[in-house]
This record gives C-alpha cells, structure tokens and sequence, in this order.
C-alpha cells in the first residue's frame, strides 16, 4: 500500500462550526461513527464504527506507517479526531490534504463545490447535511441518535460516507499532477498545523467579565433608547426611521453602519443626536467576538485553529477561523492597561463612569483578551508597510526604496514629491501628509476617486476635484508602479493568446498549464487563475477566470485587469515573506502562537528579547535581493495593537 484516503463521520455535543475541531474532539460524548478509506485509488470500503465494527489491522498499522501518504480533504479534521479515536497523536507529516491542494490551484476547499466545479463521476451526495444533523448531532433532548433509530438513514449515511472517499479518490487524481510545489512551502503547512494545535492562551475571566458589561449596558442603552423615543421598539429600524423623519424632516434610506458614518448629525436636536450615539453602540457586532472565545476555548483555557492555512485563493494569505482575528478592532485607549483591569476586576461601576462609550471600549480591548501562559509573554513584531514596501521593489519605484532604506517617512515623502513642498510629520506641511498616507494606501492598485472614497477620502473632507488631483499627483509621483499595472495586464493577455510562458520584473513569471493560469513568484510558489481565458466584455478584451464570490458563496466568473492583478502579486509576495519569517522563528525554537495580515504574535519565556524577533523580520530574504524590510515590536502579557 502506497496511499490511504481516509473519510470519517462522527458525533459530539458540540456544535463543530462554533467550537472548532479540537474543543470537538475534547467532549466526552465525542465518538467516530463511520470510518470510510480507500487504498491506493481502489473502491472505498467503510468500517460502521458505531456499530461495533473493528478498522482492519492493515489499515490500522497504515495510519502509522510513515511510508503509506495518508490523503484526506481538510485533513485537520481527520488528524485531529484520529488522534483522540486511537490515543495518541498521529503523524502530520504523513498526510496530504486534497482541500489545500484545491486551493493552491484556485479550486473551491469545499467538497460539494469542487465536485461541480471538476465534474466529477461521482460526486459528493447531496443528502449529506440532512444526515449529519440527524446522526452527528443531538436530538432536542440532547442524546445521540444511534443507527437503530433509523436503519434506512443510518445505511443512507454509510453510502454518504463512503461516496466522499469515492470523490476524493477523483480529486486526487484529477488534481496530484498539477501540484508545483516548493519544498518550503510544505514546511510552512505543516508549521501551520502546529500553530493551530498549540493555540494562544484566554483570559477566559476577562472574557466573561467584558460580556457581563456588554450585557448591562445594552439594557441601559435599551431603556434610555425608549425613554428618549417613547418606542416600544426602539431596534425597529422602520419604527426608528420614522420618528427621525418627524423631528428632523429627513428620510433616511439606511441606518447600517456606513449610513449613520455618513450621517452629519450636527444640527439635528439632541434627543435625535443621542439615540444615533445609542444605535452606533448597539451596533457594535465586534463584542461577539467575546462570546466567539468561550465558544471554542479548550479545557486548557487555549483556543484552536484560528487560522485557515491557504484561505485566500488568489494569493495564499490566510483566513480568519472562530474567532475571526483577520477584522479584529484596533485599539486607541490611551489607558489602555487600566480599563483591561477594571474589566478583569469585575468593575462595572467604575468602568461605565470612566468610559461613557461601554461597548465601544469593550471593543478595543477584544485583542487583550488573549494572553500567554503563566511565566512567559508574548513579543508581538509586525512589518512596516509591507505592501508600499512590495510593490516598490516589484516595479523599481526607486525613490520609495531610497526612501525605506534611509529610515523615511513614506507618507510624508509620497505627499513631498506629490506637492512639491517639504513635509514633515510634526512640522512643516504636516496637514499634507494625511493626503499621502490615503494616497498610498488607496492608489497602489490602480485604483481612482473610488478607491480613496473607500479609504475615507470623503470623511478627510476631500472633494470630487481635489480626489482626481491626489489620483493624477500620485501616478505622476509613482511612474514605474503604473507601467507595472500595464506590463501585469499585457503579458497575461500575451501568455493566454499564445501559451507561451513570459518572465517579467524580479522572475515573476506567467504561464499556462492543464487550463489554470499560473504566476511564478520569486519565492518560487505559484498562484493559480482556474480557467483564465481572454473574452469580450462590451466589445472589449477582458481577461476572465473562475473563483469563488466571497460574498455569494458562489463559483462564478471573474473579470480582472492589470492593477488588480498586481495586488495579488503584491499580497502573494508579501504573504511569502511572512512565511521565510515564521519558519525562522520556528527554527529559533520561538512559538508564534497566531499571525495576522503581517504581525506574528510569539509565546517566549520573558528571558527572550523583542530585538531577537525583530531581527528575523529584517534580514535578507535570498529570492527578494535589494528589498528593505523592517520589523517593529512590543513585548507584553498580553495582545494588543501598539
């Protein structure tokens, strides 16, 4: 036996999309229910667990058998919940995972889809979910269903299982030979399993604390919310709406967020400005984020697998699990230690009084509630405008090298060149750098008015004209980063018309293989445009491929262009040092315990110092020559942003 793919179904009392696979697997109640495997791409058999059934020797001895590659999709899951069936911790360097070779090619991770979108002749059943509610979950009382509740759905469910491993064999097959791989690039998942085993500490008191206080002040803000209205229900918007309407004489389209950002409220009558304050408070989806750690915090007081490794297709960068760290909020509080504590202490009377904004504070200290163990810290380093960085060095922007290299503020020297002025932070011109900062953080990508309206360009109190100036000044400014845009987008149209490979700036190089296109990084990785072709849109050429709609959930049809293609360049490169960052402190002996965007947060003992860290953030890349980077750091007893 070569290769063994393996598919489970189980039961637990825990909720699995809530909790996470490793708080699962700790219930009592856990158990496997069906163990389905196939080997070497033969016909699946599956082993009815549950009904007292034993896994075959040979299988047995394979799972540890470091010479049989153990295949499975998401194969975390698989890993994790063997390793508690069998008691004791298996191999992950033994196994592959068929949802990351997916993504790697821009597939859909998820079964089912990847099933339409690759054709497959035997594709995942769709009766799945309703069986996995009836046999992997509790029944209202509480208790598990067992097969002899329903013989005919218990015999639904082995064929369920067993059609999994028969569609994992075709995606396997179908997807094997097109994997292109760096060696590194193996190392950095399997580190990613390790960072999502060991997880990051919980100040689960803190935690428990700060949803006490949210609960409190949203009655409070409730009742005022009623006596200032006189509603029954204040939350209603179309109530809420109405009674603005009437003392204000505006009708409002929305009061989502965005809308009540917008909003000029300040010649509008008190009573109207207060319950908006109230609305935005109450609006503060961010405080779920408490609830979300005690949902998947493990019996250690650690939670797990809070990152998804390879969750952004047309990049690599990784996404948000559980707790979603990718849009934690920042944090502003000058006294930042002294509202964790009041919170910690169970303080509410002191902490309403000090903060009038309660959830809004408790907002900002979302980050704080992860903490390291007891005798260690954590040093928290992060890159200094990785991206502005990047790109610099991808398009030969030598000014904005120079820049970084000698120490610069590149806001203030983008808005210098821009102007034609000195600007200085605190000094001369200083109310012209906020223009280069929007600039350079809005207008990399080609994007226009549009892009620095996203960025706030409107709130900054920026107008129509004076928004297309900046967009004009800024390309002048960054020449060689808008021919990149324009050298992006001719050679993916030049490779797709011919199926010639072309090599560009710093050994990116585009080519055509098994119909996905591919762009070769300088680390050597390779992202992937599944079905890229060139098509007419409104009589024009466009250049299309097939993704997932993060928004939809659905795989459709995308159309692309130079400066976008140029982010994902950009992201994948800056996504790749990252990753030359976290094996160096794996090799150091350093536990990164999470990561977000370009920020490693490391459990050390406090003996360890921050400049240790930092150094492995601004050393010399060997496939990124002349790059400057630069790692800042804090160290602390717990997260937060500095």
């Amino acid at each position: 036996m070569n290769t063994l793919l393996i598919d489970i179904e189980t039961y637990s009392d825990e909720n699995l999309p809530k909790c996470g696979v490793h708080r699962y697997v700790e219930s009592p109640a856990f158990r496997v229910l069906l163990f389905a495997y196939s080997c070497d791409f033969r016909p699946a058999c599956v082993v009815d667990v549950a009904s007292g059934e034993p896994i075959p020797d040979e299988i047995r001895r394979a799972i540890s058998d470091p010479s049989v590659t153990k295949i499975a999709h998401n194969a975390t899951f698989e890993l994790t919940c063997l390793s508690k069936f069998f008691g004791a911790e298996l191999d992950e360097t033994q196994w592959e995972d068929t949802m990351v070779w997916a993504a790697r090619l821009g597939f859909p991770a998820q079964l089912a889809t990847l099933g339409d979108v690759l054709g497959l002749e035997k594709e995942k059943l769709k009766t799945g979910t309703a069986l996995i509610r009836y046999f992997s979950c509790p029944d209202k009382n509480g208790q598990q269903r067992l097969p002899s509740a329903d013989a005919d759905k218990w015999n639904a469910f082995k064929e369920y299982c067993l059609r999994d491993v028969d569609s994992e064999v075709e995606v396997a097959a179908k997807l094997q030979e097109k994997m292109d791989v760096p060696e590194w690039e193996r190392r950095l998942q399997l580190l990613d399993y390790q960072i999502n085993k060991r997880g990051v500490g919980i100040d689960t008191g803190f935690v428990r604390n700060a949803i006490r206080f949210a609960e409190i002040n949203k009655e409070e803000l409730t009742a005022e919310a009623k006596r200032i209205t006189g509603l029954e229900n204040p939350n209603s918007v179309a109530q809420l709406k109405a009674w603005i309407h009437e003392r204000t004489g505006m009708k409002l389209d929305s009061l989502n967020k965005k809308a009540l950002e917008d909003l000029n409220v300040k010649f509008m009558p008190r009573a109207v400005q207060r319950m908006l304050e109230i609305r935005r408070s109450l609006g503060k989806t961010s405080i779920a984020k408490y609830e979300a750690m005690l949902n998947c915090v493990c019996g250690d007081g650690r939670v797990r697998g809070l990152t998804q490794y390879y969750g952004a297709a047309q990049t690599g960068r990784w996404a948000g699990r559980l707790v979603q760290l990718q849009n934690l909020p920042q944090n502003h509080l000058e006294s930042l230690d002294y509202a964790r504590q009041l919170v910690a202490e169970g303080d509410y009377e002191t902490f309403s009084f000090l903060y009038e904004d309660v959830l809004g504070t408790l907002s900002e200290l979302i980050r704080t509630a992860f903490v390291p163990a007891v005798g260690r810290c954590f040093i928290v380093c992060d890159f200094s405008a990785i991206e502005a960085r990047v790109i610099a060095w991808l398009a030969g922007e030598r000014w904005v090298l120079d820049t970084f290299i000698n120490g610069g503020d590149i806001y203030c020297a983008t808005a210098s060149r821009m102007f034609g002025v000195p600007v200085e932070k605190h000094g001369r011109n200083a109310e012209l750098r906020q223009k280069g900062k929007i600039a350079t953080l809005a207008l990399g990508y080609q994007g226009g008015v549009g892009a620095l309206k996203a960025m706030g360009g409107e709130r900054m109190g920026l107008g129509e004209e004076e928004m297309k100036r900046i967009v004009r000044l800024w390309r002048d400014t960054n020449a060689h980063i808008v021919r990149l845009w324009a050298l992006v987008e001719r050679t993916v149209k030049s490779v797709l018309r011919s199926g010639r490979s072309v090599t560009i700036n710093r050994g990116v190089t585009y080519y055509t293989r098994h119909g996905v296109l591919f762009a070769k990084l300088p680390s050597g990785r390779s992202i992937a445009y599944p079905r890229a072709r060139l098509t007419e849109v409104n009589g024009e050429e466009c250049i299309t491929y097939e993704r997932m709609n993060q928004e939809t959930h659905k795989w459709e049809k995308a159309e692309t262009y130079g400066g976008k293609l140029t982010e994902n360049l950009v992201q994948a490169i800056a996504r790749d040092i990252l990753a030359v960052v976290l094996l160096r402190e794996q090799e150091q002996g350093y536990d990164v315990v999470f990561h977000v965007h370009d920020e490693t947060i490391t459990e050390v003992p406090e003996s360890v110092s921050q400049q240790n860290v930092e150094a492995l953030f601004g050393a010399p890349i060997d496939w990124a020559p002349g790059l400057p980077l630069k790692g800042a750091s804090y160290t602390g007893q717990y997260y937060f942003k500095d």
